[in-house]
């Protein structure tokens, strides 16, 4: 399968999709495991896609980013709710809550890049030629998917485990810029300041992290 037919990167947006969405779900997991089960009272902890598609952010963005030829393409489902004020301790809970999403796809990605490897024994075929090409897809998807999560900018994953190591006041202020912090990343993916060029970045990190999995 050539990745870069229609049909290849509509079976990249559908792996996208799916790995966002358990993203999503392992925060809502990890969240009732420390005492707020508003994620299962909303009906969020489901593989069903109704539950968690964006229009927007995970349809829309990563199929204009793949059509368009984008060395990166991210895309997100709609963020599961988290009520900190559930746990027991809100400000060290909240960025294990924030860790499960990304630590979920870094795990989805080192068992497909598993399963790759073990295919590469396997005579090859046309079966075995789709299910390795769908496996390095996978391992790519999500390790894009933690990459971009772990960057330390609101509302991203990253943000809430950086916030860990602030002061209470230093934290909540940071944190507060969350509302218009998506702005900033996209500006920063898009045009890059100086010598500094966040796409360059996490591209570089993908590669790196793609060879520690034998791909």
């Amino acid at each position: 399968m050539d990745i870069n037919t229609l049909t290849g990167k509509l079976i990249f947006l559908v792996v996208l999709v799916f790995s966002a969405i358990l993203h999503e779900i392992a925060h809502g997991f990890v969240a009732e495991k420390l005492g707020d089960p508003t994620a299962r009272l909303m009906g969020r902890l489901t593989l069903n896609p109704k539950s968690h598609i964006d229009p927007f952010m995970s349809i829309a963005l990563p199929l204009l980013l793949i059509l368009s030829g984008s060395p990166i393409v991210f895309g997100a489902a709609k963020p599961v709710p988290v009520d900190p004020f559930n746990f027991r301790e809100p400000k060290k809970d909240m960025a294990i809550v924030a860790l499960a999403g990304p630590g979920t796809n870094v795990l989805i990605a080192i068992v497909a890049a598993i399963v790759f490897r073990l295919l590469t024994f396997a005579p090859p075929n046309m079966i075995v030629d789709l299910l390795a090409t769908l496996a390095q897809i996978f391992v790519y998807v999500n390790l894009l998917l933690a990459i971009f999560n772990f960057i330390p900018i609101p509302p991203l994953d990253g943000s809430k485990i950086f916030a860990l190591i602030l002061p209470d006041r230093e934290a909540a202020t940071y944190l507060s810029i969350g509302s218009f912090g998506i702005l900033i990343i996209f500006f920063l993916l898009m045009f890059p300041i100086g010598g500094f060029s966040l796409q360059n970045i996490m591209f570089n990190l993908l590669t790196f992290s793609q060879h520690l999995l034998g791909l």
